[in-house]
């Protein structure tokens, strides 16, 4: 039976709220102007609203405020486990599990390192501290335990929240952080267990213990493969309907609920089930590019400070005034600090770290939270702390975190990583700056004919390895057409083949394209290649005009060569043209061209044509020489300069040299190609945007010319007018 709070109780909560949240918000804020991350803001807020300020500089608006009432305090941290297991989803989103297991030996060791060193730390200074510490009637061995295991474990929220807000979750050892903060709250939760049992009843049921990690086991397992396809059945279904983000978003929140239900009973803390919920969801290619987003959002917004600050709500300083308390205090915290980096960083260079990785595992790792307080309330419960004990274990998450904030930052300034991984950090940050070419799923309808071929390949050499690729075999004799060399050639590659057997083959590839696929590929056939229109528009194809007309993301045709025969595909390309012309699909088609680069060594050529009637100017700077003289449109030619300038900084991140051109000339079309021609160019890449005029596709006057009259393999990106 639900018991209502009271009205008065109500008032206080909703105060809170808005008191934490601004509080919290603000300092955050403050923290980031100084170059600091929000949680340290935020943990001060809940220092300053607590028994450690606030009571002492106003005692009866303290008591007002956070009076002692069970469903006022219940309702206020049930909103922060709320906010830390959203905060956890988040962070399961952002791993990358595939690069842990890659990392799996170095996430071992700094995984024991960090936890044995601390652990033997803290049993050292339980059995030290003076009795004034323990609880009336406690042994010494159960409080030495509580003691190791508060400074032993780190906390994954806290951890995952540093990381994000100083842009360091993607770099290695943040990666390897993150799988070592999972590693210690599963421990932690079930030392805790093993530890509260002692205390309680002085002894240790091994059999509850294996059932815990038994179950735990089991659910990573289920969770991994059965919740893994149902999770993707439900985005499946969301993507076939059309449903927007919040369809999405609720599959996200119902996983991270049902997930975190199942971890609590097994005895483990609900956030991990959260993480876990994250990571599939996250794996899922049926999921919506804003649910993250939409996540993040509230999360940093408002659950997250609410959370951090219930920490710093807790510490009452005015319980450590003796000398011997303060000592004490000091030497738990130190120990707390300096064991955990000296065990994580000796993990980390035993695994063959390099010491500023080793340096910054150390430091990150020192971020304690939501494990620790909890570890002081039971401990408080069961009789093994006192209050000045109760105390100083949970000021060590405050000041560890503080220390962890600074400490990282200060210890990743300036420091790049391996050439490898700064290698991979910079392809991340060029894939998010694209629009076209990214890591999202490739769809390749095909319907046995070599143009598919040809669309196939032109993917896999620009499109980065991590982008997996779905091969749609369509058509009444789908299931007769031949598909390996098709599989082929998406090599060392994640690829899916699926048949249908439909005469409805437009509407297939628009549904599978609404799946969760970043772009379509599509090969261009002769003879049904170029059929230009009375009416202005253009028709490549049958099917690829309906496809145009209906799709809501990029489309790549790609039609071959003609001189290359039947079933003849180009080796490699030698040379390739891409005018540019400073628009997002001009953009795109560069993208895909800087990348077949990268991957074949392809020259390329950008080109900016200025159509202007009466100019025969022609200067295409460092591949022919300049004919006539400039006497007009310098202006424009300027523009192209500057757009042109804009593109090669673009190829240099990718590390490809683009050679310029900027053409002047009555046609853009015939520009475009003489060029062809004279640079004896064997691939031209030309972005268009995908319009519709009276539900039929609309790519321009250009692109119908080129198409038409060039021998040289034609790619065409087509970016959707109203994306």
């Amino acid at each position: 039976m639900l018991i209502p709070i009271e009205e008065h109780e109500l008032l206080v909560f909703w105060v809170q709220l808005f008191v934490i949240v601004v509080l919290a918000r603000s300092l955050g804020w403050l923290m980031r102007k100084i170059g600091l991350p929000t949680v340290i803001g935020e943990l001060g807020a809940g220092l300053l609203l607590g028994p450690s300020v606030f009571k002492q500089v106003w005692p009866e608006g303290f008591e007002w405020f956070l009076h002692e009432s069970e469903s006022q305090s219940a309702a206020l941290l049930a909103v922060g486990w709320v906010g830390v297991a959203l905060l956890l989803v988040v962070t399961g989103f952002e791993t990358d599990l595939g690069l842990i297991a890659r990392l799996g030996k170095p996430a071992a060791l700094v995984s024991a390192g960090s936890l044995i060193v601390p652990m033997i730390g803290g049993l050292i200074v339980g059995y030290l501290v003076p009795t004034t510490f323990l609880g009336e009637d406690a042994d010494r061995l159960p409080f030495a335990l509580f003691v190791a295991l508060a400074l032993s474990v780190s906390s994954l929220a806290v951890v995952a929240k540093i990381l994000s807000e100083l842009g360091l979750m993607r770099r290695d050892f943040g990666q390897i952080t993150v799988a070592v903060g999972m590693a210690n709250d599963v421990v932690g939760w079930l030392l805790l267990g093993v530890f509260t049992g002692l205390a309680a009843s002085g002894e240790v049921n091994l059999l509850d213990v294996g059932k815990t990690i038994g179950g735990l086991l089991i659910f990573i397992a289920i969770a991994m493969t059965l919740g893994q396809r149902v999770v993707d059945a439900w985005l499946r279904q969301n993507r076939r309907s059309e449903s927007d983000v919040t369809s999405a978003l609720t599959v996200a929140i119902v996983t991270m609920l049902g997930f975190g239900v199942v971890t609590q009973w097994l005895g483990v803390e609900a956030v991990l089930g959260a993480f876990v919920a994250g990571v599939v969801l996250h794996r899922s290619r049926f999921q919506n590019e804003h649910v993250l987003e939409s996540i993040e959002g509230m999360t940093y917004a408002f659950f997250a400070p609410v959370f951090f600050a219930s920490a710093g709500l807790r510490v009452d300083l005015s319980s450590l005034q003796s000398r011997e308390a303060l000592v004490w205090t000091g030497i738990i915290i130190a120990v707390a600090i300096v064991a955990k980096f000296i065990g994580a960083y000796a993990g980390g260079r035993s695994a063959g770290i390099s010491q500023r990785g080793s340096l910054a595992l150390g430091a990150g790792l020192n971020a304690r939270g939501a494990l620790e307080i909890v570890i002081a309330t039971v401990g408080a419960a069961v009789g093994v702390f006192n209050t000045t004990a109760f105390t100083v274990i949970v000021l060590v998450p405050v000041v560890t975190s503080v220390f962890a904030s600074i400490g990282l930052r200060m210890v990743v300034r300036d420091f790049a990583g391996t050439p490898d991984e700064v290698e991979r950090l910079e392809r991340e940050v060029a894939l998010a700056k694209n629009l076209v070419v990214r890591s999202s799923r490739l769809l390749v309808p095909s319907r046995g004919r070599p143009g598919s071929i040809s669309a196939a390949s032109v993917l896999h050499m620009a499109w980065p390895e991590e982008a997996a690729a779905t091969i749609l075999s369509l058509g009444p004799g789908a299931h007769d057409f031949e598909v390996e060399p098709l599989m082929n050639v998406f090599w060392n590659r994640d690829v899916e083949h699926r048949r249908l057997r439909t005469t409805e083959i437009a509407d297939a590839i628009i549904a599978e394209s609404a799946l969760g696929f970043g772009v379509i590929g599509m090969g261009v056939d002769e003879p049904d290649a170029v059929q230009p229109t009375v009416d202005g528009g253009f028709v490549i194809s049958e099917l690829v005009d309906e496809v145009l007309s209906r799709a809501k993301i990029p489309v790549v045709l790609v039609r071959r060569a003609r001189n290359l025969g039947p079933r003849g595909l180009p080796a490699a390309f030698g040379r390739a043209l891409v005018p540019v012309a400073g628009t997002p699909s001009s953009r795109a088609a560069t993208e895909v061209a800087f990348n077949i680069s990268s991957h074949l060594g392809t020259e390329v050529v950008l080109s900016h044509i200025v159509d202007r009637a009466g100019d025969d100017e022609s200067v295409l700077a460092g591949i022919l020489p300049r004919r006539g003289s400039a006497n007009s449109g310098t202006s424009a030619r300027e523009i192209g300069d500057a757009i042109l300038q804009k593109s090669t900084e673009m190829a240099q991140e990718l590390g490809v040299e683009a050679k310029t051109a900027v053409r002047t000339g009555h046609s853009t079309a015939e520009e475009v190609l003489s060029m062809v021609t004279e640079i004896e160019a064997d691939l031209v890449v030309m972005g268009a945007n995908l319009r519709r005029l009276n539900n039929r596709p609309f790519l321009g006057h250009t692109v119908e010319q080129v198409l038409a009259r060039t021998d040289a393999t034609v790619v065409l990106v087509l970016v959707p007018f109203d994306l």
